[in-house]
């Protein structure tokens, strides 16, 4: 082992120690001999993060990628389908449920930008069936946060369509004052993306498909999978065994509905994490997603994304990420002003449909992203600590 190696390894254990991020350059990579070393070190590294997570809660298939200072790296475990056999891989489709919301929270960042839409609007002005309803006071900003006063985690059985959906929203009374307390909530963020593309003048898959993801540079991303990319899709696995897929229903589009890649998925981390290579508008839109408009526990929630300071230890992103975070109300403190994005901050989101489990983490200041597809739903604080796992070992 050379100096250089030496010098390198001890500030690698130092960083390590402080509980910091330390991920080898790229030029480190590159050099000769150090290529294929590196390469299997990182395969190293997820492997023994992942397969004993799909040991253990029978995952049939998982996509992970990994974004380290604009070097994308792809490692597929397993199977996308049980009947075909199909292996998965970078261009497998899986459902994202929830990191769907990360999307939506970018059409309505796109909105923004173009001046069609505004946070401190009642969302009424946008959707005047509900005029006379409580959603003239009830902000854009408190829909797209979880903050609009209580709205359930989802839709009542009965509401099956759009007309239903404008009744139940019509006749809905808040449990708290607006901007007080955050409950997750589908019908929340789903009537927020609703209201994005009505302030465009377009539908919302439209503006999804057509617009929002070609201009981050997605390829295989869909709202409605087209029938020639079907075999790409991958079949979930319900809790019972059997091949499943997600079920169409109200603002599902907005709330769970995005299919995509593990490749797509790191592209659209990368957007993120340095939104230069975007047109003006777009960078906007993306910046948008990252203020942090309210403190809720250990947690800053933004447009779709959550956030928390960087260094963060593992039981804090854990705490973030819980069941009662998910589904109980939890005290909200608005941020006035909102917090300004920083690139010393971790964002996350997870997500999941009946049969796939979803999570996505970026850090701006270290360049990394990671993205972990599954085709079965498994526990969060799982995938958190997997993830953790993974950013740790880079140490």
């Amino acid at each position: 082992m050379d100096m250089e190696d030496r010098m390198t390894m001890y500030l690698s254990r130092r960083q390590a120690l402080a509980g910091l991020l330390a991920i080898p350059t790229l030029a480190a990579f590159a050099r000769p001999g150090h290529a294929a070393q590196a390469s299997g070190d990182l395969e190293r590294i997820v492997a023994q993060a992942i397969r004993p997570v799909m040991k253990k809660h029978d995952v049939p298939g998982m996509a992970v990628g990994l974004t380290l200072k604009g070097a994308r790296h792809f490692f597929n475990f397993g199977i996308a389908s049980k009947e075909s056999g199909a292996k998965v891989s970078e261009d497998t489709l899986f459902e994202i449920g929830s990191i769907s919301k990360t999307f939506t929270a970018t059409l309505g960042g796109y909105a923004l930008a173009k001046g069609a839409f505004s946070l401190s609007d009642p969302a009424s002005k946008y959707f005047p069936a509900l005029s006379g309803s409580s959603f003239e006071r009830i902000r854009v900003l408190d829909l797209g946060t979880y903050t609009a006063g209580g709205l359930p985690l989802q839709f009542p059985d009965e509401v099956t369509d759009q007309d239903k959906m404008i009744a139940y929203f019509k006749n809905w009374q808040p449990a708290f004052p607006a901007g007080s307390y955050r409950r997750y909530s589908n019908p929340s963020i789903g009537l927020f993306g609703y209201l994005a593309a009505r302030s465009l003048n377009e539908p919302f898959d439209k503006v999804m498909e057509g617009r929002i993801f070609p201009a981050l540079g997605l390829k295989r991303s869909y709202i409605r999978v087209p029938e020639d990319q079907m075999g790409r899709y991958a079949y979930g696995t319900s809790k019972s065994g059997k091949p499943v897929r997600v079920t169409p229903g109200v603002l599902d589009a907005q709330a769970y509905g995005v299919k995509t890649t593990s490749a797509d998925m790191l592209a659209f981390l990368e957007a993120n994490i340095d939104s230069a290579g975007l047109d003006e508008t777009f960078r906007r839109a993306v910046t948008a997603t990252h203020k942090g408009y309210y403190r809720v526990g250990p947690m800053t929630q933004g447009l779709g994304w959550e956030s928390y300071p960087w260094p963060i230890s593992r039981a804090r992103l854990l705490d973030g990420n819980s069941r009662d975070m998910a589904f109980k109300a939890n005290p909200a403190e608005k941020l006035d002003p909102p917090l300004a994005p920083g690139p010393d901050r971790l964002f996350n989101k997870t997500g999941s449909t009946n049969g796939f489990g979803a999570y996505a983490v970026f850090i701006p200041a270290k360049a990394t992203g990671i993205v972990m597809l599954a085709n079965r739903n498994y526990p969060n604080p799982v995938r958190v600590e997997a993830a953790h796992r993974i950013l740790t070992a880079l140490a």
